[in-house]
Formats: structure tokens, sequence, C-alpha cells
């Protein structure tokens, strides 16, 4: 029989207490690491139809931002310092192009991103020749018949050197810019190229029907003649066989007799059927003027202002049909 001595019993109690308190194994876990999240491209359009084109291809790819504020003269655009941080910062900057943009140039300049790429959604779209304002009437649009001396007093008449850059309102040439737009974004993002091309694609699809619309219902009105007051619609009437035939000079004031007999002589001479004035124009010298030429005034919007949803390009646009519709009959 084993007798304990005091210290073998201390000796055994330590053992014990030192084998029941070793540490139990942790179970491993894996490291979780953070997820990646990819930097959203930035994209600066220009103006408003520029970026409607462009959202609607960027989706929920890109950043898109405006610069000029819809409902703003692009013509008279002068940039902010906003607007040279926007660029600044952006990846890519999309622009009308044929000369519509003065400001870019040096906006650009000032910006100094070296990085930045240009999208001209203009590129390879034959340009028309601005109209003349009534002091020279002119015949089919883009053919001049004289020099305007008087330009530099017209409401909503620029030169652009580069000829007229109201592409956009015709749905043929729209679609060439989208295209454009989105070739310019797989070129700077090829990561999102799926995504761009299946928005644009989807985009086309409502400009080409847009443009079946347009055919069919205004091939019942070949040549019908209508006066302006922006010199925004040249393309619009060549594709659809119009013909806008002259832009009114709008003085600040009233119209002057001679402002009233030229445009009478332009209306004899071409047998106008209409008067079309912008929705966002102050239209009472335009009443005036319509009711001393008996003939209606009706709006034709330029797209130059409006919400920022890319499908109100089509909104604007079926209310422009149905106005010219109207005129023509």
């Amino acid at each position: 029989m084993i007798r304990y001595t005091p210290h073998m019993m201390m000796l055994l109690l330590l053992l014990s207490a030192a084998g029941c308190s070793q540490p139990t194994p942790k179970p491993k876990t894996e490291v979780q690491n953070p997820p990646t999240q990819t930097k959203q491209l930035k994209v600066v359009a220009t103006f408003l139809p520029v970026y409607w084109f462009t959202k609607a291809v960027t989706g929920d790819k890109a950043q898109v931002e405006i610069l000029v504020p819809p409902g703003a003269e692009v013509h008279e655009y002068q940039a902010t310092p906003r607007a040279v941080g926007a660029i600044a910062s952006a990846g890519v900057l999309v622009k009308n192009g044929m000369g519509l943009e003065e400001f870019l140039e040096a906006t650009v300049k000032n910006a100094g991103n070296s990085k930045l790429k240009e999208i001209d959604a203009s590129k390879g779209i034959q340009a028309i020749e601005e109209i003349s304002p009534v002091e020279t009437p002119v015949g089919d649009a883009g053919e001049k018949k004289g020099k305007d001396e008087h330009s530099d007093h017209d409401h909503k008449h620029h030169e652009h050197e580069a000829g007229n850059p109201h592409v956009w309102l015709d749905p043929v040439l729209a679609k060439q810019q989208v295209e454009n737009i989105r070739d310019g974004l797989i070129a700077a993002d090829s990561e999102n190229q799926a995504t761009y091309k299946a928005n644009a694609a989807a985009y086309i699809q409502q400009l080409e029907q847009l443009d079946s619309q347009f055919k069919q219902r205004l091939q019942k009105y070949p040549n019908c003649t209508f006066i302006t007051f922006h010199d925004a619609f040249p393309y619009l009437a060549k594709r659809y066989s119009l013909k806008q035939v002259a832009v009114v000079k709008i003085p600040e004031t009233s119209l002057s007799p001679q402002d009233v007999r030229k445009t009478v002589d332009t209306v004899k001479q071409y047998q106008v059927k209409a008067l079309l004035g912008e929705p966002v124009t102050d239209n009472k010298l335009l009443q005036t003027l319509s009711q001393d030429l008996n003939l209606n005034l009706y709006p034709l919007n330029s797209l130059e202002s409006g919400p920022p949803d890319p499908q109100h390009y089509f909104t604007a646009m079926q209310a422009n049909l149905q106005t010219l519709e109207s005129a023509c009959r």
C-alpha cells in the first residue's frame, strides 16, 4: 500500500490542475477579404440631348454629369468653376461637336486633365450650312442666297463655322450620335462594353421606330414650307422632305415695319404654311407677327430644355411630330 506524503499529495494536485487548464484549440477561421469595389467611370456631357444619349448608353455603369443646365443657352454659356472642376475629375467628356460648345476648348484647357478622353458625338456626320435670317431669303435648307449683314443682332441666330450643329433633332442622325457615344465609352471602359452595347441597341431601336413614324405621317405633306425663329430644324426638314425656308429675326423689343414687310415677302415667295416658335420663347412678338401674316403659330421644340430622363427625347419628338402634322395640313 502506497502512502502519500504531504509533498506527494501537493504534487499530484498541481499536476491535475495543470492538465485541466490546457487551452482548447480554437476553430480555424478563413480570412474574409473585403469586397473590391470597382470605381465608376465619371462622364461629363455638355448639354441636355448629349446627356440623354450618354445616360441611355451607360445606364447605371457610369456617373454622368451635365455641364450646361437644361434651358440655358449653349451658344452663350460661360463655364463656371464647377464646370472646370467636373471636367478635371472626369474620365470622359462627351460633346455634340460641330462648333456648338464654343466654351469647351478653354474650359478643358483650364481643367488640366491629361487623362480625359473626349467623344465627339457628331463624328462622321455631314453638316448642313446654316440658314441666313429673313433679310436674305433662302431656298431649300442649306442653300444660302446672300450674306446676312445683321446676324449679330438676331435672337437665337449664331454663326458656326462647322455648319449647323442641331443634328440631334433628326432621329437618324441621333442614332449615329448614340453609336459614336457607345463606341467612345467602350474604348474608355471596355469592362462594361456588353452593357453599353445592349443599352445602345435598345435606344437605337426606339430611334428607328421614331424615324418610321415621322416618315409615315409626314409623307402626306411633301415640301411643306415653314418659317422658324431659331435655325435648329434643317436636318429634321431635310430628312422628311419639308422646307425650312427662312429664319425670322426677332428683335428684343418690338417688330419694326421693315421686319414685318420682309417676312411677308418671304411668306408670299415660298407660300409658307406656318410659323414655328419654341415653347420656351416669349411668343408675344411672334403672335403679333402671325396675326399680321394670317398664319398659325405652332411650338416646335429644339430639345434644349426638359427633364434628365433619356426617354424624354421621344416624348418631345412625338410632340414635334404632331406639331408638324398640324402645321402642314
